[in-house]
């Protein structure tokens, strides 16, 4: 990846604002229910072509290298990008677990085999992965896990579950730890690759309290996977395993493209259309305008902070401990915004379906409910927590059941 100067990033700059005005489509702008949406979205139309020109450019994934398709972009050049297509509302329509978490490990653990296999189907957004890790009885202690994978000479078969496997039920693979020494705890996982049309592998998904089934039991039956598929060595999945979390806090977090998910601007327009303003142009009600200007300052604080993580923390180590504090804010953050939302919406904020109720009410609501597993998924606050105290602080390691 080049390393450019001013004048070198000025020139980049207007190479990609000509490129993304040649490029995106006008209509996709704004179109967040296609950016955020948990479960697939038909690719047709300009979202397809939008799509298919970001998968070719290898803008999806910006700083990956070039040999695999990826943008081959240095972190500064990415930052460039990111702003040029924020002024005219375009968005990464390349994402998912493939992006976030299992293409940076791959590239770290992989052998130049499975990249070549695995990363341009990720770069274009071609394939939906899952990730399997937690088991009914393998959550905050996750080295734990059961789930068996038996050595059968040119391929291993696995047996087993795993629970809130998100987007199991709509994902083509799944990255997987299982346990293939029984005799050891974190020496004996090893990391695997499985097709999810295998047979033997079962999806259910599970219906959540907010209306919506993004997670899944996932459950391996006599599933035979290839010796092929093993990333990193026999029963050293757990330090692949733990580097793979470290790189879903830091997209969790925002780190992944340096931007905040939450913005305090849609909390003020709101609270303006239901609580009014006063005498004085400001929110009629004093103690909801004091907690939100701490919102408005957190949120503030937090994306200057992910900007800069952005720009010098693409380091050639990649993310660090760092992301476990990054991860619970940006959880504190997002949970208070939509506990905002929803306050300030008063009792239409409490709408679940009917005519009484608009499309936003209704959605508040829902992502107020979804929003408080944002503490849990990718490690709960309190393993977080752990890790800062340990890794970071350096204090006494009290507690083993740490990712």
């Amino acid at each position: 990846m080049a390393d450019f100067g001013a004048t070198e990033l000025e020139a980049f700059r207007a190479e990609a604002r000509t490129w993304l005005e040649g490029n995106f489509p006008p209509s996709m702008k704004g179109r967040t229910d296609i950016a955020n949406s948990e479960a697939p979205v038909p690719v047709e139309g300009d979202y397809k072509l939008w799509k298919e020109r970001m998968g070719a450019k290898g803008w999806g994934v910006p700083t990956w290298p070039a040999q695999y398709g990826g943008g081959g972009l240095s972190p500064a050049e990415a930052r460039v990008l990111r702003e040029e297509m924020a002024k005219i509302g375009a968005w990464n329509p390349i994402g998912g677990m493939g992006v976030m978490m299992f293409g940076p490990t791959l590239l770290e653990y992989g052998t130049e085999a499975q990249k070549q296999r695995h990363i341009p189907p990720i770069v274009r957004g071609e394939l939906r992965w899952c990730q399997g890790y937690s088991e009914p009885g393998s959550g905050s202690d996750l080295a734990s896990l059961q789930t068996k994978a038996e050595d059968k000479g040119d391929y291993f078969l696995v047996n087993g579950s795993k629970i809130w496997t998100s987007g199991a039920q709509y994902a083509d693979w799944c990255f997987c730890l299982t346990r293939t020494d029984p005799t050891k705890k974190h020496e004996g996982i090893s990391f695997l690759l499985i097709d999810m049309k295998t047979p033997g592998v079962e999806p259910r998904p599970i219906l959540l309290i907010s209306g919506s089934s993004p997670f899944c039991e996932t459950f391996f039956t006599d599933v035979k996977v290839p010796k092929e598929n093993l990333v990193g060595p026999l029963n050293g999945g757990w330090t692949v395993g733990k580097r793979l979390l470290q790189h879903e806090r830091n997209g969790l977090s925002g780190g992944g493209d340096g931007r905040p998910r939450h913005d305090p601007r849609v909390v003020r327009e709101t609270a303006k259309k239901y609580f009014g303003l006063d005498e004085t142009g400001r929110l009629a009600n004093s103690d909801f305008r004091t907690r939100l200007t701490q919102h408005d300052m957190d949120a503030k604080a937090y994306a200057l902070t992910i900007q800069r993580v952005a720009l010098e923390g693409k380091s050639a180590n990649g993310p660090s401990a760092a992301t476990s504090i990054m991860k619970n804010a940006n959880s504190k953050i997002g949970t208070d915004h939509c506990e905002l939302m929803v306050e300030a919406m008063g009792q239409q904020g409490l709408g679940w379906g009917g005519e009484d109720f608009t499309a936003d009410e209704r959605a508040a609501q829902r992502a107020y409910l979804r929003i408080k597993s944002s503490t849990i998924a990718g490690g709960s606050y309190e393993i977080q927590n752990n890790i800062i105290s340990k890794r970071i602080l350096g204090l006494p390691d009290t507690n083993k059941h740490t990712y």
